[in-house]
């Protein structure tokens, strides 16, 4: 259990002190923000709006982040020698694979924290065409993103510490901060006579996201067993696009009695049952935690059957 639990904080680690997880989080938080400032002349749906497109943003960006960081977790070590070094010693190829796999689920959940904390900021920004942009809640989270790099430029200097991983936990501490002091010290006008709310409801719509990204990041690193990052960002793009059009693709046949369909149907990771954004505005929350529950057991369902399928690849792979 130690040597499983040292892979997976040492590949969260790796993933952590990679420049391009820091820029991915601080580049998706800041254009969530950014959907909350331009007025949209929506018809009074700006906040319909903004919220689609910070949800849009987060999964976007979480599958970008699940196939580099699945490549950077196993497709390098596997060419650099690495993956070797550590089987050599007394470590079974399954622990070494379902190690890599926590390490990435907990950097995964590091930048989706980051994301929904932003998106609820975003939340609470929002204005129709009788409103106007929340400068105040957005000097607060720039500055509290300004002062996360000064922090990762302070401990690098002085303390010779790295600057990428201490930067995104400074960004993970300070974005926190920025938003408790913006729900609780600033107010906004949505319009008129009506003043902006966190739509807390973007909470379970997050988780699901989350969720979805644990898929993405199980069939990242079964690509990652065989082929280097570009051909698992091809694969997994063509998955995730494939899975968008499942129900039309592949539902409405099976609904009719086809046998393949079915089949595919079910292979086939349907990314529509994570999307929450259209049923934000029914204002059932004890539906969307309830959903939240039946969704994870097909997660765990769906993320146990493409590790086993990555363990498979990976028993037999060549890594001289």
């Amino acid at each position: 259990m130690r040597q499983f639990i040292n892979i997976a904080s040492n590949a969260f680690m790796e993933l952590v002190r990679q420049p391009v997880f820091l820029l991915l989080m601080t580049a998706t938080a800041a254009f969530e923000i950014f959907l909350a400032t331009p007025l949209y002349f929506a018809l009074g749906d700006e906040p319909k709006l903004v919220k689609n497109s910070v949800l849009a943003v987060m999964l976007l960006s979480g599958l970008f982040g699940a196939v580099l960081s699945a490549s950077a977790s196993l497709a390098r070590e596997i060419r650099t020698g690495t993956a070797l070094a550590v089987l050599s010693k007394p470590i079974g190829r399954a622990k070494f694979l379902l190690a890599k796999y926590v390490g990435l689920l907990a950097a995964l959940t590091v930048i989706t924290y980051v994301n929904l904390t932003a998106a609820l900021i975003a939340s609470r920004m929002t204005f129709d065409a009788y409103g106007s942009v929340d400068l105040p809640a957005v000097g607060i989270f720039a500055g509290g993103v300004a002062v996360a790099y000064a922090l990762g430029g302070f401990s690098n200097f002085f303390l010779r510490r790295p600057f990428v991983s201490d930067a995104v936990f400074a960004l993970l501490v300070m974005v926190t901060v920025a938003a408790f002091v913006i729900f609780q010290f600033t107010t906004q006008k949505q319009s008129v006579g009506e003043m902006a709310q966190v739509d807390w409801r973007l909470v379970p719509a997050g988780i699901l996201i989350l969720f979805a990204l644990w898929i993405l990041a199980a069939l990242a690193l079964a690509c990652s067993t065989r082929l280097d990052t570009i051909p698992t960002l091809a694969i997994c793009s063509a998955l995730f696009l494939l899975g968008l059009m499942s129900d039309y693709l592949f539902g409405r046949p099976a609904s009719h009695g086809s046998w393949w369909a079915s089949t595919l149907y079910t292979v086939t990771p349907n990314w529509q049952l994570f999307w929450l954004a259209d049923t934000l505005e029914t204002g059932q929350t004890a539906y969307h935690w309830g959903y939240v529950c039946k969704a994870f057991g097909y997660v765990v369902c769906y993320v146990g059957a493409a590790l086993a399928v990555a363990v498979l690849l990976f028993e037999d792979r060549e890594l001289s």
